[in-house]
């Protein structure tokens, strides 16, 4: 009788299953028990060879169609065939199983069973970028937070970055060797890449000895002690666009860090953030501030001067303005990346109160009080017409 498990329970599925939601299943425990992530771990490379065989025969349609009907002895000898991982047989061709990772990880070679990133991901020495076409290794990507003024977003900028990185070595023009001497890997052939048994797997992996150049230098350069870059301040100009937004990420190609001997340059990335204004607060591309008026303009009318970003501007004001009243001033925003249209301010106002009264101010607005007789104040009407309830 067999031991073995029903493969459904083995990835943790029902019976009828997706396609779709089978893979998804396989990909997340074949991480999980990936010998690589479990180093040592014996029962965690079985697991792994479980999943890969219920993989294998759930995923191609003819063999699950095999094993729904007769079980595990549809493959036994004397059965339908598929002897094993990936082997032929009579049921059809076999099922790459790393293809679920190439998926995920943006793919990379095609039909065997390895190559391509999910080596790489798994097993990528050095800790470097990606790699290039002809196996070297590319510099690492950068970030850098900029932090600028609301006026810089509005009207653009240009500024100049400095930074430390690993930028290719003056000394040997970045190929790490005295005079530019070296000869092929003694592991990997020239190759860059080398074969590591995991169980029955084999997985294509990156030449530990030559970093995946496929080339050993012979006389090390000094000052890079024979990587090809070393550390060293960079300055870098960047035009920052009008109408940025907070958290933007700007993109300076090939400013990050060198490859090694003679790899290609990763990326420079710029993440934008914007310092806070001590008058204006910023939605999208519109702009938003409280401007104080006075008692007497609220009430007569007049004019307020408010600011904006290129200077300040007049608003009329209507008599009987109330405290919260809200004024668009169309175009004095900021202006929408990559297009001629700009924003609006919105002034919000804020009537103020005298908190000073002389005693023949005080008198006069007492008087004044007095003359209106509850009458003439909306907002207070509305307000215990609302409130009736609570009266009673």
């Amino acid at each position: 009788m067999s031991t073995k498990r029903d493969f459904y329970e083995v990835l943790g599925v029902e019976r009828g299953t997706s396609d779709e939601d089978i893979k998804k299943a396989y990909r997340k425990l074949a991480m999980k028990f990936h010998p690589d992530r479990n180093p040592g771990d014996k029962e965690a490379e079985d697991n792994f060879k479980e999943l890969g065989e219920a993989y294998e025969i759930l995923s191609d349609e003819q063999k699950r169609a095999a094993y729904d009907r007769y079980g595990h002895a549809a493959f036994q000898q004397g059965g339908m065939g598929g002897g094993g991982f990936g082997g032929g047989g009579g049921g059809g061709g076999g099922v790459d199983p790393f293809e679920v990772f190439r998926e995920v990880f943006g793919g990379g070679g095609g039909g065997g069973g390895s190559g391509g990133i999910f080596e790489e991901f798994f097993n990528a020495g050095g800790g470097g970028g990606r790699r290039t076409r002809d196996g070297r290794q590319r510099g690492s990507d950068l970030r850098y937070d900029l932090q600028i003024s609301l006026e810089e977003a509005a009207s653009g900028v240009e500024k100049e970055l400095e930074l430390e990185k690993l930028g290719a070595c003056e000394e040997c023009s970045g190929s790490g060797s005295k005079g530019g001497a070296t000869k092929s890997c003694a592991t990997c052939k020239g190759h860059g890449q080398v074969i590591a048994n995991r169980g029955f797997f084999q997985i294509q992996q990156t030449c530990p000895d030559c970093a995946g150049t496929g080339q050993i230098v012979s006389n090390p350069c000094g000052p890079c002690q024979g990587q090809g870059r070393r550390t060293m301040k960079s300055r870098i100009r960047l035009r920052i666009p009008a109408g940025i937004q907070q958290g933007s990420r700007l993109r300076s190609s090939g400013n990050g860090e060198a490859g090694l001997r003679g790899g290609g340059s990763g990326d420079l990335y710029v993440v934008i953030h914007l310092k806070e204004h001590d008058v204006f607060e910023r939605d999208e591309d519109d702009l938003h501030c409280t401007v104080p008026i006075g008692f007497g303009i609220a009430t007569l009318g007049g004019e307020a001067t408010v600011p904006t970003l290129e200077g300040r501007a007049s608003v009329k004001i209507p008599a009987g303005t109330q405290s919260g009243t809200i004024f668009r001033l169309r175009g004095k925003g900021l202006p929408e990346l990559n297009s001629s249209r700009r924003g609006d301010l919105l002034v919000r106002t804020q009537v103020e109160v005298p908190t000073k009264l002389n005693s023949d101010q005080r008198d006069k607005l007492k008087a004044f009080a007095d003359s209106l007789g509850g009458e003439n104040t909306p907002e207070s009407e509305g307000f215990f017409e609302r409130a009736k309830r609570f009266f009673k």
